[in-house]
C-alpha cells in the first residue's frame, strides 16, 4: 500500500489556483520533498493532504484513508509540524507533550513512557519541566517534531521544517529526520524551498510552481536530466546572441538575470570552445564558472528562473490578488 496517493488535486480560492491537478505517490518508508518557492503550493497541499483543507477537485488518500471521506482515519495515522510554531509557550515541554496525548485519548501510562522516551530521542528530556518560552528555535522544533511522533502515526508531514534556523542547527535536525525515518519506518512528506535540504533528505522529490508539479524523480535523476556539467556565464549579451552556440554537444541554454548556464556532458573539454563560440558571437564575457548540476539548476531549467525570482513572483501575483480583493 502507498503511503500517500494523489489523483489530480486542484485547490482554488475565488480565481486564483494554488493547486493546479497535481498527481503523485509516495512509497511507504520514503522521504519525500515537494521543492517550490514559497507560495507555490506546497503547504496548501499539505493541508488537503492533512485534512485541514478541502479540496476543490481531485482526489487524497494517506494511508489508505480518504481525506475527504474518512478524515478522522487520515487525522488518527499523521503526524504534522507547521510551519508556524504551534506550541503553548506558557506549559512545559512535558506539559505540552502530555496535552497532545491526551487529545488523542493514549492511555496515562503509556502516554509517559513515549513523552520519555520521545523527550529523550530528541536531547530535551532533561529540560521538560523548562517552559517552553525559554527554548532556542531548534530546541522548539525538536519538541514539535517530538509531538508529532507521540501518537505513532504512519506518515508525517513537515512543512518547512528548518526555516529560519542557523545553519548548524539545520543540520542537526536533518540527522534526527534521516534517523527517524530509518529507525521507526514512517513515510516522511517535507515541504521546503531549501535546495541543499532537499538533495541532502529526500528519496524523491517533486519540483512545484505555480502550483503544477513540473518534475518529480530522485535528485540524482532530475540533476542528470539536464546534461552532466554547467557552464554559467555572466554577460550583458544573454539575451539575442546567445541563439547562435548551437553546437550538437551542447544539450541546453537558459538565461536569467544577467548570466546564463549551458548544460552539456565533459565541461573541461568543451570549455575552450565554449569560450571560442561566444567570443566569435561577439558575446562580451565578464566571469566564467563549472560545476556539476544542482536542484537550483534543474529549476531553472524546467521554469526558467531562479526560486527566488519565483518566490518575488508569486509575492507580486499574491499582492496584486490581495488589492483586487480589496477594491
Amino acid at each position: 500500500m502507498k503511503a500517500v496517493t494523489v489523483e489530480n488535486l486542484t485547490k482554488k480560492f475565488g480565481d486564483f489556483t494554488a493547486v493546479d491537478n497535481i498527481s503523485f505517490d509516495i512509497d511507504e518508508n520514503e522521504i519525500f520533498g515537494l521543492l517550490g518557492p514559497n507560495g507555490a503550493g506546497k503547504s496548501t497541499t499539505i493541508s488537503i493532504l492533512a485534512t485541514m483543507a478541502d479540496a476543490t477537485s481531485g482526489k487524497a488518500i494517506v494511508n489508505g484513508h480518504d481525506t475527504a471521506d474518512d478524515e478522522d482515519g487520515v487525522r488518527k495515522s499523521i503526524g504534522i509540524v507547521f510551519q508556524d510554531q504551534s506550541l503553548d509557550e506558557e506549559l512545559t515541554a512535558w506539559e505540552n507533550m502530555d496535552f497532545h496525548g491526551r487529545l488523542y485519548r493514549i492511555p496515562g501510562e503509556t502516554r509517559d513512557k513515549r513523552i520519555k522516551e520521545l523527550l529523550e530521542l530528541v536531547g530535551l528530556y532533561e529540560r521538560k519541566d523548562d517552559l517552553v518560552k525559554t527554548f532556542s528555535g531548534g530546541m522548539r522544533r525538536r519538541l514539535e517534531i517530538a509531538r508529532g511522533l507521540l501518537h505513532r502515526p504512519k506518515v508525517l508531514f513537515l512543512d518547512e521544517p528548518t526555516l529560519g534556523l542557523d545553519p548548524q542547527t539545520r543540520n542537526y535536525l536533518w540527522e534526527y529526520i534521516e534517523n527517524l525515518n530509518r529507525e521507526f519506518g514512517i513515510s516522511v512528506i517535507i515541504t521546503t524551498h531549501y535546495m541543499e535540504e532537499a538533495d541532502r533528505l529526500c528519496d524523491r522529490i517533486g519540483i512545484i510552481d505555480q502550483g503544477r508539479i513540473i518534475a518529480l524523480d530522485t535528485p540524482e535523476n532530475l540533476k542528470n536530466s539536464i546534461g552532466g556539467d554547467i557552464i554559467t556565464v555572466k554577460s550583458p549579451d544573454f539575451n539575442e546572441k546567445i541563439s547562435g552556440l548551437n553546437q550538437p554537444w551542447i544539450e541546453n541554454i537558459s538565461c536569467y538575470d544577467g548570466f546564463f548556464t549551458i548544460s552539456l556532458s565533459n565541461a573541461e573539454e568543451h570549455l575552450t570552445a565554449v569560450i571560442s563560440a561566444l567570443l566569435d558571437n561577439g558575446i562580451e564575457i565578464s566571469s566564467v564558472s563549472v560545476h556539476k548540476p544542482t536542484l537550483e539548476d534543474v529549476f531553472l531549467h524546467y521554469t526558467g528562473k531562479t526560486i527566488r525570482d519565483a518566490e518575488l513572483d508569486s509575492k507580486d501575483h499574491m499582492r496584486m490578488m490581495h488589492n483586487m480583493r480589496r477594491h
